[in-house]
């Protein structure tokens, strides 16, 4: 019998397991696929999500790869333009956007190497339970081989069409409709000079992220009710998106080359489910999930993980202990997690309202608050801090110009 079976391997359930099997549990770490192996991603990891990697002891091996550091954002929507120097959480300023098949095996092979039992190629096809209580888990191997598992505690980080949720019977409490679409490629020769870009017009809004073997990703979003007619024929509409939104791209595009397939996917699906109950919980997407447009996926996972373990701590083996734990950890999943999500679905929206152009106009004219602005953005500094902030109450008061 284990302590904890985690369901699924990749940017939070890796890291659930190794820091479980850190505080000296047994833990089974079972994943669908068979690693190195892509996944549809953003890649960019916030500030706090490279101080968590530091707390891990894993961030020299995100920089011991080719994957090249992000130390500034720009942002351009109508005739506002920022740029801003990323402010450091935990005293780390540099940012990364690896590629999943590059973050998730070296999380993962942390987790084994904390004391993690990894299991790849395995599919859960159910849940024991003991009464009403989730006990372990049933699941088959690739090679068709059918096996059960107990443990005191089931953890799914299996992701937005998460099995142990479905079989756990974890309902949704917010839930909203998918609001974009999206699709992207890789592009090399298209330097970024160490930048995060983004780039917003009513209807439309594209990201550019470096990544690495020296590629680009540049990501075009659109309303989800246009996707059926964008992906008839999606290559035109995702360069249309770059050249109408971001003029200035477009022509650096014309000088760069596509290495890699046009991805695309509508399944923007945007939720927060109940995250814990007797004898299981939820992590990352499985949890949580929102449209990509934030690039918040990673960052918030790795939150989840912490808040999860941090509840979890000595009390595994006390049975009310860890269901105590369990309901805080839902309950702070909810409220944390709430704030970023509804932020995220006003980006989805794809307007640009004057309000928010007029604001972005003022600011621009105070580097720190432009600087505090996307630091809040990222989850360094919180709503309240930034528009409670000395420096814009200091804007505010500011005689208006007639």
């Amino acid at each position: 019998m284990y302590d904890v079976i985690v369901v699924g391997a990749r940017c939070a359930g890796a890291p659930t397991a190794m820091l479980l099997a850190r505080t000296g549990y047994r833990v089974l770490l079972l994943e669908k696929a068979h690693f190195p192996k892509d996944t549809l991603s953003s890649h960019y990891l916030h500030p706090p999500a490279v101080a968590s990697l530091d707390r891990w002891g894993l961030l020299e091996k995100i920089r011991a790869t080719d994957c090249p550091p992000i130390h500034r954002v720009r942002y351009e929507t109508s005739d506002v333009r920022l740029e801003a120097s990323l402010l450091p959480a935990d005293g780390h300023s540099t940012t990364y956007a690896p590629r999943r098949f590059v973050l998730d095996p070296i999380l993962a092979d942390a987790a084994a190497a904390a004391g993690a039992e990894f299991r790849e190629g395995c599919t859960v096809t159910g849940l024991l339970r003991e009464g009403d209580r989730v006990a372990g888990v049933r699941y088959r191997t690739a090679g068709g081989g059918e096996f059960t598992e107990r443990a005191r505690l089931v953890v799914g980080a299996d992701g937005m069409r998460s099995t142990v949720a479905r079989f756990a019977g974890a309902p949704k409490i917010i839930e909203d409709p998918p609001m974009t679409c999206t699709y992207y490629s890789y592009w090399e020769d298209l330097p970024t000079r160490g930048r995060w870009e983004l780039y917003e017009r009513s209807g439309r809004s594209v990201g550019v992220v470096p990544t690495n073997g020296g590629r680009t990703l540049v990501m075009a979003y659109f309303p989800q009710q246009e996707f059926r007619q964008v992906r008839t024929d999606a290559r035109s509409a995702y360069l249309d998106a770059i050249r109408d939104t971001a003029p200035g791209l477009g022509d650096r595009l014309s000088c760069a080359r596509q290495v890699e397939r046009l991805y695309g996917t509508g399944e923007q699906h945007n939720f927060i489910r109940q995250s814990s109950g007797p004898g299981w919980a939820l992590v990352g997407d499985a949890a949580h999930h929102k449209d990509s447009i934030a690039a918040r996926g990673i960052t918030d996972a790795f939150l989840q993980v912490r808040m999860l373990t941090d509840h979890i701590g000595k009390d595994l083996h006390d049975p009310t202990a860890l269901a105590a734990a369990c309901r805080r950890y839902a309950r702070d999943v909810e409220e944390t997690f709430t704030v970023f999500y509804r932020g995220t679905l006003s980006v989805a929206e794809l307007k640009v309202p004057k309000e928010r152009v007029s604001f972005l106009r003022a600011i621009s004219t105070d580097q720190t608050l432009v600087d505090r602005y996307f630091a809040m953005m990222s989850g360094v500094c919180t709503v309240e801090e930034f528009y409670n902030s000395k420096e814009l109450e200091e804007l505010r008061e500011r005689p208006t110009r007639t």
